[in-house]
């Protein structure tokens, strides 16, 4: 054969590529079988999935291997039905960390009590799906999943403003705060209800609560002299509680006391009118005598130290008649 030679300026010769009809057959084939196949997918045992025929709601479909038309006819929506989504009011986290860094939403976080002061409230929704039919497509507007966490964000924002609104500071920065939670989740549930969108509330957490940054110094001032007052409160209840007991208990004691002396008095003079009614007695039966030995019994109380004689001076004779009382003369 002659040779042939590339001259410059002359295009080189293509190959030319016939296809009978059997191949066309085979590469559509091929085409159609990769495209029924990729119908094939997988759903976790955490996960539900939604199948939608033309955008119109085919099925929902448990855990397991299953299959569905591939689009443009069937589109298929996986979403967990077990994990527990978050949102935020009043901040936002920027990097998780650690150490985690957030951007704050003032806007969010400022709101008004019922005691008309200014608080900053940050606060942590977190949330799961019940039903996954209704979050996506019951309430309007949400038929892109991801568009529910304006509603969830609108609804926490506004139970929030709404439970805080109704409280006054001092309970949302203390003693009330677990209330107040209790309180906004309820709310949340109610909203969530009433929108009919298929979540439940989890727990509702209150981040950061306090005053406004520009009035922390002097919130802050105001806080410091109201410890100082329960301070002294306390002091005085606490010396009342034990001056208030000591004090019963001395006037119970004197109560006692003159009682006992009241009950003594009485019962000696009982005595006393006793003894007498019984010498009264006597001396009605022999004055003389009587007198002679009450005489002589009170010289011996009055004198008792002191040697007594008694002189009988209506004897006759020059001889004193002497009764030793002691028995201790001769």
């Amino acid at each position: 054969m002659p040779q042939q030679f590339d001259f410059p300026g002359k295009k080189p010769s293509v190959p030319q590529i016939r296809f009978n009809s059997n191949m066309i057959y085979a590469g559509l084939a091929i085409l159609v079988a990769i495209w029924v196949l990729s119908g094939v997918y997988t759903v976790a045992p955490d996960e539900k999935a939604v199948i939608l025929r033309f955008g119109k709601l085919e099925q929902v479909v448990e855990p397991g291997l299953h299959f569905h038309w591939p689009p443009p006819i069937e589109t298929r929506l996986v979403r967990s039905v077990t994990k527990v989504y978050r949102e935020e009011v009043g901040f936002r986290t920027r990097d998780s960390g650690p150490p985690p860094s957030y951007i704050k939403k003032s806007i969010e976080s400022l709101m008004l009590t019922g005691d008309e002061n200014i608080i900053d409230v940050e606060m942590v929704v977190q949330y799961k799906i019940n039903d996954i039919v209704k979050t996506l497509f019951q309430v309007e507007g949400l038929g892109v999943f991801e568009e529910r966490e304006g509603l969830v964000h609108a609804a926490a924002e506004s139970a929030l403003r709404q439970v805080i609104g109704r409280h006054p500071i001092d309970a949302a920065l203390t003693e009330g705060k677990l209330r107040i939670q209790t309180e906004i989740e309820d709310q949340i549930q109610i909203l969530f209800d009433k929108y009919e969108c298929g979540l439940s509330v989890e727990t509702v957490q209150l981040q950061n609560v306090g005053p406004p940054s520009q009035v922390d110094a002097a919130f802050k001032d105001v806080a410091s002299a109201k410890e100082d007052k329960e301070t002294l409160v306390n002091t005085a209840l606490g010396y009342k509680n034990d001056i208030i007991p000591k004090a019963r208990g001395e006037a119970e004691k004197m109560i006692k006391e003159a009682e006992a002396y009241k009950i003594e008095r009485t019962r000696r003079a009982t005595g006393d009118a006793a003894r007498f009614r019984s010498v009264f007695t006597e001396y009605q039966k022999a004055p003389k005598v009587t007198e002679v030995r009450l005489y002589l019994e009170t010289m011996e109380k009055i004198l008792p130290d002191i040697q007594k004689y008694v002189v009988d001076n209506e004897g006759k004779g020059n001889l004193l008649n002497i009764l030793n009382l002691d028995g201790k003369g001769k």
